[in-house]
C-alpha cells in the first residue's frame, strides 16, 4: 500500500539552527531518502518551495479563480512529502516517523486511494 507523509511546520521550528546545522538537518533527509530507497519504501519525496510561492485555483461555477499565497491563513504549511510504500498503517507510521522533519514538525500520513498511478 501507497503512503503520504505530509510534513506540516513553520520557519520558527528550525530558525534556531546555525547554517552548518540547517546543512545538516538537509543531510539527514537525503540519507534517509537513500535508506527507503534502498529498502524499496521510496516511492517519492520532494521539499517545497516556501508557502508563500504558492497559487490556488479554484473553479466555481465554471469560474477560474487564481489567488496568490497558501490555501488557508494557518501558521503550519506544507513543506514537503514522502510517498512511501508500506505493507501496514503501522509500518507507514514507523516510515513516517524516521523522517528527521518529524523532530521539529508534525508529519501527517495518509493512505493514498487505490492501487496507485492510473494509466490512460
Amino acid at each position: 500500500m501507497r503512503y503520504l507523509c505530509l510534513i506540516y511546520g513553520t520557519d520558527e521550528q528550525t530558525s534556531h539552527l546555525s547554517p552548518h546545522e540547517m546543512n545538516m538537518y538537509i543531510d539527514e533527509h537525503i540519507d534517509y531518502d537513500a535508506q527507503l530507497q534502498a529498502r524499496g519504501k521510496l516511492v517519492a519525496s520532494e521539499a517545497l518551495q516556501p508557502a508563500e510561492t504558492a497559487t490556488v485555483v479554484r473553479m466555481r461555477r465554471n469560474k477560474l479563480s487564481v489567488t496568490d499565497g497558501p490555501f488557508a491563513e494557518t501558521s503550519e504549511y506544507l513543506g514537503g512529502f514522502y510517498l512511501v510504500e508500506a505493507g501496514s498503517d503501522e509500518e507507514a507510521l514507523e516510515l513516517a516517523a524516521g523522517i528527521p522533519s518529524a523532530r521539529f514538525s508534525s508529519v501527517e500520513v495518509r493512505r493514498v486511494r487505490g492501487g496507485g498511478a492510473r494509466t490512460p
